[in-house]
């Protein structure tokens, strides 16, 4: 249904690109004077949430909450920008940051259509570590926003805890989405592609401005003369998709849009007002859930299929219908003091239903969760779902800065307070599924019924007060201030026929901090060092029916970061040591009842480099080496052991060249490589999931206005597991996945 309904969608976007592409060749077919063009190495300058130039970005807002160079910030800051994103041809937010350093990305396997996953720093930041335009993006259970990163400018990883900057959010680090604005001017681009299992798109971008003129950026706290006349800009930004997926039978058909409109009266005040729609209509992939035995290693009959589906396709549904409406607006004072405010409301409705495997048919287990095969058709045991998510968020941020200098001191003072509501309509049903074999799949035997577990409404409300103070003085020295208090309302109401669903009223407070010094030498080198502290508050009660406390902790780190006078360049490289408190943990005695008394620490080292060598040559490189450890749980046996899931070693490297003369001028090449470290599938460090190294690949062929492109990833078509959760929580990572694209832009 849907990969019939999208092959007409896509031939008709590909005759929408095909004759300019035709006038293009013709035009360039026609006798002109060859010119050439001068190799320039210098990086242009950017600010923290415009385009990246080329691979190299050296502004960002998500550090302070102001734009400030990278490398001033006491902490390591990984930005990707519209070009990266661009050349490895990245459909998911996920995708984007597998070549970052400190983040593993879809951990489970993959692909997941309606979900994004990060671990940073060895901490799963998908619930509490994701942010959209410095807003949270806050997720419970299945009432998760997902944000398509066509919308965005760029995607930038902040490492470490950031509580003092956003309240109570994962320690590993933040995952803060930058989207795309009305720029200056005209913008028309229109994209479209397919891939090898004929999941199609077309996208585009549009927008323009008229009126006033164009803001001074490197003016802060100044108040220039008022244009003659109002500035205004607009963008809507769009993409709709659709096809098969990786495994059998499952499909999707998605689609979002953002317009906005940029207006500015006069050079004191800017606003703009946004709004985003998007929709996904699947048949879930569901490959996560598969044994260990029959995926990492043989089981009987050897390895499950990859492309394997074990659901049910008549009744295998999962959708969602986004909407998020927002605001950003600036005001610069004649006093020199700027007043920042945004604000976002979103909607989330989602629904799934539908038979995951859960282990073996075993019948010395009779509820499910079999390691290895006990019948002769290798039946897996299935578990019947059924989910309804009804999410409203709002989350705002005001905060005023000033620029100053006292005795002999440059300060950039920044204070605000933020606000964030999160309610969750969530309704859960569970119910024996039937068998289905691992080896010889058949659909349509009829779904046993399922039964309501959980009936919650959740609501959390968080607000908090912030102080930051970054100091300039002696030359070179930097020395950065942080103070914040947070105040958190958890409430959760449900019947009390429901034994999963908490009933509970829990508020919380918070005091954070960060101190942070380095020097900035002559010759481009930055060390610095930096302590800081967090929290992350936690949904859930105790034995005592009590909420649980806010995970709390805090990090060192010291690192260096190296700008070269001779090449626009960056290169980061960091340790670090994150203690986490007041881990949840499963008390043994008596079972199924969670206690506060766990504590894991995470010490690492990361190097990151991204340089533009030429206008045409790129590359970056990464590595990170993780030593995590259970330093107190209430199983004795589990302290000093590695965490599950978590690679210990992850690396990557990728390098781009455009040709510009020659044979081969306008032809561009990419190729990258990327290091998976074998990871624990439990606590008990019982058994592992092995590493693996997967190629990826790119040429493309770009003439003035439009151009072509083929992207490969995993070159070699590697079969591996990407991670486990236990012996029947596995999932293989992405197949050989061959993207054909075609874009024009006028």
């Amino acid at each position: 249904m849907y990969a019939k309904r999208f092959g007409f969608l896509l031939l008709g976007s590909a005759m929408a690109v095909v004759p300019p592409l035709a006038v293009a060749r013709a035009q360039d077919a026609s006798p002109s004077t060859t010119e050439l063009e001068t190799i320039s190495v210098e990086g242009e300058a950017d600010n923290g949430t415009g385009p990246v130039n080329g691979y190299v970005a050296t502004q960002t807002t998500s550090g302070m909450k102001t734009d400030v160079p990278i490398v001033e910030i006491p902490q390591s800051v990984s930005v990707i920008g519209r070009d990266e994103i661009d050349d490895r041809r990245a459909l998911k937010v996920d995708e984007a940051l597998r070549y970052t350093a400190g983040v593993v990305s879809a951990p489970y396997g993959g692909p997941d259509p309606d979900t994004d996953w990060f671990y940073i720093r060895g901490f799963n930041a998908t619930q509490t570590g994701v942010f959209l335009d410095n807003l949270s993006l806050y997720s419970y259970g299945f009432g998760g926003f997902q944000v398509d990163p066509f919308t965005l400018e760029r995607i930038e990883v902040l490492k470490g805890p950031s509580s003092v900057l956003y309240g109570g959010s994962n320690p590993g680090g933040i995952v803060n989405m930058i989207s795309k604005r009305p720029q200056d001017g005209p913008l028309r681009y229109v994209e479209t592609g397919i891939n090898n299992f004929g999941n199609g798109y077309f996208a585009f971008d549009i927008g323009d401005s008229f009126g006033g003129s164009t803001p001074n950026k490197d003016v802060i706290g100044k108040a220039p003369p008022a244009p003659a006349e109002p500035y205004w800009a607009y963008r809507i930004t769009g993409r709709i998709a659709g096809g098969g997926q990786h495994t059998e039978e499952s499909e999707d058909f998605r689609g979002v849009i953002m317009p906005q409109v940029t207006y500015r009266p006069n050079d004191q005040n800017e606003l703009t007002v946004y709004a985003q729609f998007a929709a996904l209509d699947q048949i879930n992939v569901g490959g996560g859930f598969l044994p260990y035995y029959g995926t990492v290693k043989n089981a009987s009959f050897g390895k499950i299929a990859r492309d394997a589906y074990f659901g049910e396709p008549s009744l295998d549904n999962s959708r969602y219908s986004q909407t998020m409406v927002g605001y950003e607006f600036e005001h610069i004072f004649e006093s020199d003091w700027t007043f920042n405010s945004s604000a976002r409301y979103g909607h989330l409705d989602k629904r799934e239903i539908g038979p995951y495997p859960y282990g073996y048919v075993d019948p010395d287990y009779p509820y499910g969760g079999g390691p290895k095969p006990a019948t002769p058709d290798n039946l897996l045991y299935r578990i019947g779902f059924e989910g309804n998510s009804i999410v409203d968020s709002f989350a705002t941020d005001n905060r005023f800065g000033k620029k100053f200098s006292t005795a002999g001191i440059d300060h950039d003072f920044l204070a605000g307070v933020d606000y964030t509501l999160y309610r969750l309509d969530n309704v859960q049903a569970s119910g024996g599924g039937t068998p289905i074999s691992a080896t010889d799949p058949v659909y349509g035997v009829p779904q046993g019924p399922t039964f309501i577990y959980m009936d919650q409404v959740l609501t959390q409300q968080r607000v908090g007060a912030y102080v930051q103070d970054q100091m300039r003085f002696g030359g070179g020295w930097i020395l950065t201030l942080n103070g914040r208090y947070d105040y958190v309302d958890t409430d959760s109401e449900s019947p009390a026929q429901y034994a999963f669903s908490p009933n509970y009223k829990s508020n919380d407070t918070a005091t954070t901090g960060r101190a942070g010094l380095g020097y900035e030498f002559a010759n481009g080198v930055t060390p610095y060092v930096s302590v800081s502290s967090f929290f992350n508050p936690l949904v859930g009660t105790t034995a005592t029916n009590q909420g649980l406390e806010p995970e709390k902790g805090y990090q060192y780190e010291a690192g260096v970061k190296y700008e070269p006078g001779f090449m626009d360049a960056l290169i980061t490289a960091s340790v670090f040591q994150i203690t986490k408190q007041n881990v949840v943990v499963s008390d043994p005695n008596p079972p199924f009842i969670s206690s506060q008394i766990g504590e894991v620490r995470s010490t690492g080292f990361e190097i990151e480099g991204k340089a533009n060598i030429t206008r045409n040559f790129r590359v970056l490189a990464s590595l990170t080496i993780l030593d995590m450890e259970i330093t107190d749980d209430a199983n004795a046996a589990l302290i000093g052991n590695f965490p599950m899931l978590v690679p210990d070693v992850t690396a990557s490297a990728w390098a781009n060249y455009k040709f510009d003369q020659g044979p081969l001028k306008d032809v561009s090449l990419g190729a990258g490589v990327r290091y998976i470290g074998s990871s624990w599938i439990d606590n008990a460090n019982t058994l592992q999931v092995p590493s693996a190294t997967l190629f990826d690949a790119a040429i493309r062929y770009e003439r003035d206005s439009w151009g072509v492109a083929l992207n490969v990833n995993n070159v070699f078509d590697k079969v591996y597991v990407a991670g486990c959760q236990g012996l029947t929580g596995c999932g293989y990572g992405d197949s050989r996945t061959l993207t054909l694209s075609a874009h024009y832009k006028w």
